[in-house]
């Protein structure tokens, strides 16, 4: 096994340059699949890892529960330095666990209180999963389905005032795309990624400014107008306040830098496919990236091989 088990803990940062340039160059479709399914597989690769590290490390302590055979000389010399990375693993993945595991249940209870709180849904798509609140407060979301729901989009009334007849199709079909993209997925993917490896934040941070910016291209074209979008976009962020709820859920005008979003809609629309690629720059991020996922879920992979037949062989029938 050697040092292949501690490679995908730090390949993670193989991926930072594509973070940047995928939001940049690649239409925001394209660049929050891509970074979305590069994170999740980091990350996995990554917490595999430290469960691995965990087994030896655990091996070491007095009384524990697994096989005598798994703490004898052979297993630890499968690992560089075992004792000591393999104590430190067991608190780091539990701490990976746990945050984990918050995030998840703060998203669901999020979610479920959400649904409560709104009026009864009074249809399937059209106008019935807009949900107007009274509120002084102007913000406006898109609320996933909970428990076979359809998604609502959510606007309060101060945000509706504010905005005029083409400025208000545009935010609700931001929303809309929202569910249709089921954004909230991607979302939550690099999130639980970020928990479970710091390296990967820059990732989560680039999602949540593309999922934006693929709503308003989804909204410009179901409006037919990219400038009505960004002139939506821009006013909303001048009177929006924070909706209930974290991140998780899709808040218009609220994530990513909006100054950027508006240049992006007042420019041509950005090509959907990958080939041509629009820079070299953006192309050597992607080899770096590709490579470096690669190689983490290699390593893994010979890492895992190894340490279950050390250990088969160790344990006895």
């Amino acid at each position: 096994m050697g040092v292949f088990v501690y490679l995908p803990l730090v390949l993670p940062l193989t991926a930072l340059p594509m973070a940047r340039l995928a939001e940049q160059h690649l239409h925001p479709r394209s660049a929050t699949r891509l970074l979305a399914v590069v994170g999740s597989t980091l990350a996995l690769c990554s917490t595999l890892c430290l469960a691995l590290l965990m087994v030896v490390g655990t091996a070491q302590l007095p009384g524990n529960p697994l096989p005598d055979g798994w703490s004898d000389p052979e297993v630890r010399a499968a690992v560089p330095y075992e004792e000591k990375a393999g104590l430190i693993a067991i608190g780091v993945l539990g701490a990976v666990v746990v945050a984990c595991g918050s995030t998840l249940l703060r998203h669901t209870r999020t979610r479920i209180r959400a649904a409560r709180a709104l009026p009864p849904h009074t249809g399937s798509g059209g106008a019935g999963d807009l949900a107007v609140i009274p509120s002084p407060d102007a913000y406006a979301y898109a609320l996933p389905g909970v428990r076979g729901r359809d998604g609502r989009v959510v606007v309060s009334t101060a945000m509706m005032e504010c905005l005029d007849v083409h400025e208000r199709r545009a935010l609700v079909a931001h929303e809309r795309a929202h569910l249709t993209g089921r954004h909230h997925r991607h979302l939550l993917v690099t999130q639980l990624a970020a928990r479970a490896n710091p390296f990967l934040l820059p990732l989560r941070t680039a999602v949540a400014y593309s999922t934006e910016r693929w709503a308003d291209e989804e909204a410009a074209y179901a409006v037919g107008s990219r400038r009505a979008v960004a002139t939506a976009v821009g006013r909303a962020a001048l009177i929006s306040h924070r909706p209930p709820g974290p991140v998780v859920l899709p808040a218009f005008a609220a994530a990513g830098p909006v100054p950027r979003r508006v240049a992006a809609l007042l420019d041509p629309e950005p090509p959907a496919g990958l080939w041509p690629p629009a820079s070299a720059h953006l192309v050597l991020a992607a080899v770096t990236a590709t490579v470096g996922t690669a190689a983490s879920a290699l390593s893994s992979l010979n890492a895992t091989v190894t340490l279950v037949g050390i250990l088969h062989a160790a344990t006895p029938l």
